[in-house]
């Protein structure tokens, strides 16, 4: 009876091996995958913050009854534009909830163009390498192809 008690109580040498045996599988299938993960939590970071200029950008232009110009910049999303067609109603703390324009998350600045070349305005992240154009994780990430 006693040496039943004692063998119940934990685990064997053999489901200790077993167990590591299966997470060592696990985690030899699953390093790859986790390890490609940070630069396409970039590129959604990127998508997210140009959604969310958009939005504020169309604000603007409700109350301004036209977007801010290329050379205003975004910058007019957060402080009252003093060139250009200055706006007639200019909303008390501006459009963007922060109260500052977020940096790509690369660190480089979101470029806007009003026109557009695509559209009424073109907000672009020039991605990793912070040049136009590239592939893979230098690809740039912009508005107009955003899934709407």
């Amino acid at each position: 009876m006693k040496s039943r008690k004692i063998r119940d109580q934990g685990f064997t040498l053999i489901e200790i091996m077993i167990v590591l045996v299966i997470l060592g599988i696990l985690v030899w299938q699953l390093a790859p995958r986790i390890m490609g993960k940070p630069e396409e939590a970039r590129r959604i970071k990127a998508q997210m913050d140009i959604s969310t200029l958009e939005t504020a950008l169309k604000l603007y232009k409700l109350d301004n009854g036209r977007y801010p110009s290329t050379e205003q910049g975004l910058q007019a999303l957060v402080e009252p534009p003093s060139v250009g067609v200055l706006p007639r109603k200019w909303r008390k703390g501006g459009y963007l909830e922060k109260g500052k324009i977020p940096k790509d998350p690369w660190g480089g600045d979101y470029v806007y163009l009003c026109p557009g070349l695509h559209g009424d305005f073109d907000i672009i992240s020039y991605g990793a390498d912070g040049q136009p154009g590239g592939e893979g994780n230098d690809r740039d990430v912009n508005n107009w192809e955003l899934e709407k």
